[in-house]
């Protein structure tokens, strides 16, 4: 094996010894790249903004139908540019500095082709392009680090990752930093108050749990109280006097009703006991019933989404990828370990979250955004039953993001200019520097998706001549091509 060399020592390999080998020309090799990645982004954007318009559930008027053609039309732009593109830049930049170096071998490039492209997407798009790329970016980084010997992965880190960003979010949803509204941080929140986070966070937790002001905060003791007195009234048989008529009804001869009615009554019993004969604190939001049932119906519901989600999910794998039979694909659905993984997350949570801000406020005596910080943190013990690095990273990135928006509003923070573009092209230009460098570290599904966009390039990109960086770069690509069932084969488009 070869010594080491200096980051900025130069390679001693052309563009066709090293960027393209398949051949001579770099317009040729720039030209068949933008054909390739153009035919694919259209593909990928069709598929992305027609299930978007589907989601709807209403028929497309010819205005939507023209944004969702304009839509795709941008973003394939938008992802053609970034892939033919970096191409060009790694022959210009070779051409004009006369050599390779580690830098210029990828992250440079991949930089510079990254701001390019952004400019061509839509403003809307570009926060959330940023978000992704930085999520798959900081477990690539991990990776390279652990591989460095630098750190070492923590069993359930995911779940501390999810449960410290999951108590910032929560504690700003309670605080009404979402609708511009925050009594204890002394900020308009301008970026913050509209990020669907916080839908998703309603969603999971309640609408109970958000911030509403104080005189909103009041329980419905009118409306308990009719629904208590008319409850009471059908379990002791009683009628109500307006619906009472000087006719009765005979009799039945079905020996079963009077067992029917009986339990029925029992049922209605235990579910007045449970509703509103628990104790329920005065400062709790949640309207009627008791802490209890709160809790237990809150965890009940969100459990069974999760399941039928990940049914559903399992189900269009299966249909995709097996060829049983119908009924052999169900029982291998109710069989799989992972079909009540997420409804046990999101249950759990859900459950976790309320139980703990319930009891917070019955043993301090108060309603305080602050009990969402433990009670969050708490509540992503759930997170176990699910330990998803992609949404850990997403609400980690959600987190920094919306503190950072809101260190700006309130003052403590200075505005970076083009940030989105900063860290957009940054996270990209690591990507594609991993990607080509030490394959190894890098997310699977991304290897893919690069490997598919460029029709099989970026394995043929020679790595040999990067081996005397000391990072096995060639062993590594046989490994991960290995892995991913990737090849060579370049899929020409001339």
């Amino acid at each position: 094996m070869s010594a080491v060399q200096s980051k900025l020592t130069p390679i001693s390999a052309t563009c066709m010894e090293y960027v393209h080998p398949w051949t001579e020309h770099c317009s040729v090799a720039t030209a068949g790249l933008l054909l390739q990645a153009a035919q694919e982004s259209f593909r990928i954007y069709s598929a992305v903004y027609t299930l978007s318009l589907l989601m709807r559930c209403r028929v497309p008027t010819l205005n939507d139908l023209k944004r969702m053609l304009l839509g795709i039309l941008q973003s394939t732009a938008f992802l053609t540019t970034s892939a033919f593109s970096y191409s060009f830049f790694l022959c210009l930049l070779r051409s004009c500095i006369g050599s390779f170096n580690f830098y210029t071998v990828s992250f440079v490039p991949s930089f510079m082709s990254s701001m390019c492209a952004l400019l061509l997407e839509r403003p809307s798009r570009r926060g959330l392009l940023c978000l992704y790329v930085s999520n798959v970016a900081t477990e690539t980084l991990f990776n390279m680090a652990c591989a460095r010997g630098y750190c070492r992965p923590i069993p359930y880190g995911q779940v501390l990752i999810f449960g410290a960003s999951m108590s910032l979010l929560l504690y700003y949803f309670r605080c009404g930093l979402h609708q511009g509204i925050a009594p204890t941080i002394q900020t308009n929140a301008a970026h913050a108050n509209k990020d669907s986070i916080y839908d998703i966070l309603r969603f999971v937790v309640g609408r109970y749990e958000e911030y509403v002001p104080a005189l909103q905060l009041q329980p419905q003791f009118l409306s308990r109280r009719r629904e208590r007195q008319s409850s009471a009234a059908l379990l002791t048989g009683q009628r109500d006097p307006a619906q009472s008529s000087s006719h009765t009804r005979p009799p039945s001869k079905n020996p079963f009703l009077p067992v029917i009615l009986q339990a029925v009554r029992y049922y209605t019993q235990l579910m007045d006991y449970f509703k509103y004969r628990l104790p329920r604190h005065k400062t709790c939001p949640h309207p009627r019933n008791s802490c209890l049932h709160y809790v237990v119906s809150g965890g009940t519901k969100l459990f069974t989404i999760g399941v039928g989600l990940q049914m559903t999910l399992i189900l269009i794998r299966l249909k995709m990828t097996s060829k049983l039979p119908w009924r052999e694909q169900l029982k291998s659905i109710f069989r799989s370990s992972n079909t009540l993984k997420l409804g046990t997350f999101l249950g759990g949570f859900a459950a976790l979250f309320r139980l703990s801000s319930c009891s917070f406020r019955h043993i301090t005596g108060k309603d305080d955004p602050l009990h969402a910080v433990p009670a969050a943190f708490l509540s992503s013990i759930a997170f176990a039953s699910y330990p998803d690095t992609t949404v850990a990273l997403y609400v980690f990135w959600k987190a920094l993001q919306i503190s950072y928006n809101i260190g700006i509003d309130a003052g403590y923070l200075p505005k970076i200019p083009h940030f989105t573009f900063l860290l957009y092209s940054a996270s990209t230009a690591t990507l594609f520097h991993a990607a080509t460098i030490e394959p190894m570290n890098l997310r699977s599904s991304y290897w893919k998706f690069l490997h598919s966009l460029s029709g099989g390039r970026m394995a043929a990109m020679a790595r040999v001549p990067l081996d005397v960086y000391g990072l096995s770069t060639s062993k590594q690509l046989e490994s991960v091509l290995t892995a991913t069932k990737t090849s060579r084969n370049i899929n020409f488009i001339l």
